[in-house]
């Protein structure tokens, strides 16, 4: 194929990358076959590339179905997912403060208002699905105290987005999120001293707590609303593949897809939040846990769903390091997606934090900081 240099200054958007493109780095900054875009000249000149690769006009109409899918190049348009941050927020914590409430009418006995829940989840369910960045929000709206409100909430946004990353229509994605948010309902039926227990749970207790997902499941079957999957996802949604789970300890097939959904958004809020008994991590450092650690008990194509969350960050995204060094994600790649490189802000270093994994992201920096 033809191919030729072309000076930065002189390269256009549009034009096709002819070589992977290195710069010091274990993976390509841009990958070979990449439609360059205004991103794509930032990352250049930040890597002091002055010459780039680019097919001949011949070739390159050859090769346009060659392409990574929009959606995919590690240069993607930087946008600013932060623009309706605090309306978001306000009308999360709204959510958590509505969903306060109907937790108490549960525990006082009162049955699951499909309609109203409804009317809490769905609202945040339309800022999740523009923006799934916002996952990585949640945990930062949290607090000890009403940690299990923001939890349900969190939970059913999290299942949303996994949902739709998974490929599943409108209609799947808005039913997760709110079997998602009721997944924990049954915790109503807990006594409050076992439930905000500070102390470890003697036997009795931790039995006990091991029951909510069926009295959760007890709280939805005859809701009509619900599809019946959604049912069996809430009642199964502490199983795991290796049958280490619970309520039946069932294993692989016999586990449905959307429990492990559930689990999945479950197990990144729960680890990602400051709980009364345990500190938050970070979750990017989550991400890496549930895939390496954790490994065999959840779905693959549901954990790829929230590694490839944290790869649709865009270029330029503001970061904070375990380190408390702040920088910026200059790049992202498919085969490390949580550990990207990193520009640092004060000395203006290049960190493959592939290759550096002694920290990692701990954060990320909103526009209000």
């Amino acid at each position: 194929m033809e191919a030729k240099y072309v000076g930065i200054n002189d390269l256009r958007i549009g034009k096709i990358v002819a070589e992977d493109i290195y710069a010091n780095t274990q993976y390509p900054i841009v990958y070979k076959n990449t439609k360059v875009s205004s991103e794509h000249l930032h990352v250049f000149k930040a890597f002091h590339i002055f010459k780039v690769p680019i097919y001949t006009e011949i070739e390159e109409d050859k090769d346009r179905d060659k392409l990574e899918p929009e959606g995919t190049s590690y240069g993607a348009t930087l946008i600013d997912n932060l623009k309706t941050a605090d309306t978001f927020e306000k009308n999360y914590r709204t959510a958590v403060k509505e969903y306060k409430k109907l937790f108490i009418g549960w525990e006082a006995g009162s049955k699951v208002d499909i309609t109203k829940v409804r009317g809490i989840i769905l609202p945040l369910v339309e800022n999740i699905i523009e923006d799934r960045s916002i996952i990585f929000d949640l945990n930062a709206y949290s607090n000890p105290k009403d940690y299990l409100y923001h939890h349900c909430i969190a939970t059913g946004l999290i299942s949303a987005a996994l949902t739709q990353k998974m490929g599943y229509e409108r209609g799947y994605i808005l039913q997760m999120a709110i079997a998602g948010a009721l997944a924990d309902c049954g915790m109503a039926k807990i006594p409050t001293r076992i439930r905000e227990k500070k102390e470890a749970l003697n036997q009795a207790e931790f039995i006990e707590i091991r029951k909510h997902p069926l009295y959760s499941f007890q709280m939805v079957k005859s809701l009509p609303a619900i599809k019946e999957e959604m049912k069996v996802a809430i009642y199964q949604h502490h199983e795991r593949l290796d049958g280490s789970g619970y309520m039946d300890g069932a294993k692989m097939d016999k586990v449905s897809l959307f429990s492990q959904v559930i689990a999945v958004a479950d197990t990144f809020h729960a680890m990602t939040s400051q709980r009364l008994y345990r500190s938050k991590e970070s979750p990017f450092k989550v991400i890496e846990m549930i895939k390496e650690s954790e490994f065999g008990k959840f779905n693959i194509k549901v954990v790829q769903a929230l590694i490839d969350n944290v790869a649709s960050l865009p270029i330029g995204t503001k970061i904070e390091l375990s380190n408390l060094e702040r920088g910026e994600i200059m790049f992202l790649n498919s085969y490390s997606p949580t550990r990207p490189l990193v520009k640092l802000s004060t000395t203006g270093e290049i960190i493959d934090l592939a290759k550096n994994r002694s920290f990692y992201i701990s954060r990320i920096i909103t526009n209000k900081e």
